[in-house]
């Protein structure tokens, strides 16, 4: 006997006829075990991850086997992806009916383009959510047992982009503001603006010996640091290299960083 369905039976939902969704996932700063519990989760029930070039392999590892992996990163300096060309195909692929998932390194509302694709994807009518990850500047904190707002010396902390859409610093960022704060101030991607950084903050008439760090890798086994003075800090990145992004931490409250046994310095030697 044949037996035919009744026309109001709800067809199988599969990937093509479900609704399609996409959820931006922060990976943190590249340990795995500093990942969220949701993060963990939706990468379970990922069908396609879009991930960027700073994701680590141990937090890729954690992806369900059985979804595509798409890398979709952006470097400075290198050939990369257009943000225009991952929205295009975030939307593409939700409304594939898939759930899509956009792993960004750190935390996907600093500093990672989360705004542009959120506008992007509900424009389109995409349901979109985000899962919150560690931002670098708090695992360096972390990594070097450093409050970031201590109540001696520092009662704010600021996070800078270290480069505009041009790679240069951008341009209406208010140096005697930072240089007056009398707080914490963080760069990231910085590397190749360090020198103007020090410059313009100097002329800001901020001290040359106000304490800084280079922090490269945070959290993986290559992490790296090295203490300064804010004079020499050209010099300290320089010594980490631009291979690997670095973050740049200014402020008295890297005083005594070096004291927490989490660095070695030349620039503490050479001071010695």
């Amino acid at each position: 006997m044949n037996i035919r369905h009744s026309p109001m039976q709800p067809e199988p939902v599969t990937s093509l006829t479900r609704q399609g969704r996409v959820t931006l996932v922060g990976a943190g700063p590249g340990d795995p075990e500093l990942l969220t519990l949701k993060a963990l989760r939706v990468l379970a029930s990922a069908d396609i991850v879009l991930f960027d070039d700073l994701v680590s392999e141990p937090v890729l590892a954690l992806v369900r086997q059985q979804a595509r992996k798409l890398l979709v990163g952006k470097r400075a300096g290198r050939r990369s992806c257009q943000q225009d060309d991952i929205n295009a195909r975030m939307i593409r692929l939700a409304r594939r009916g898939h759930h899509v998932v956009r792993l960004k390194s750190g935390d996907p509302m600093v500093f990672g383009r989360a705004g542009e694709e959120i506008a992007r994807l509900t424009a389109a009518g995409i349901a979109v959510e985000v899962v919150p990850g560690i931002t670098s500047a708090m695992a360096m904190a972390s990594s070097l047992k450093v409050s970031l707002t201590h109540r001696d010396c520092s009662q704010s902390v600021r996070f800078i982009t270290g480069h505009a859409r041009n790679g240069a610093l951008p341009a209406n960022l208010d140096w005697a503001g930072l240089a007056r704060a009398g707080g914490t101030v963080v760069f990231y991607m910085g590397a190749r603006t360090a020198p103007q950084i020090a410059t313009r903050l100097i002329a800001a008439l901020q001290s040359p010996a106000t304490p800084v760090v280079v922090a490269r890798s945070v959290s993986r086994p290559e992490q790296a640091f090295w203490l300064g003075r804010l004079d020499e800090l050209a010099y300290g990145v320089a010594q980490l290299g631009l291979d690997q992004p670095v973050l740049i931490g200014i402020g008295e409250v890297f005083a005594n960083a070096a004291e927490a046994g989490a660095m070695l310095s030349d620039a503490c030697s050479r001071a010695a």
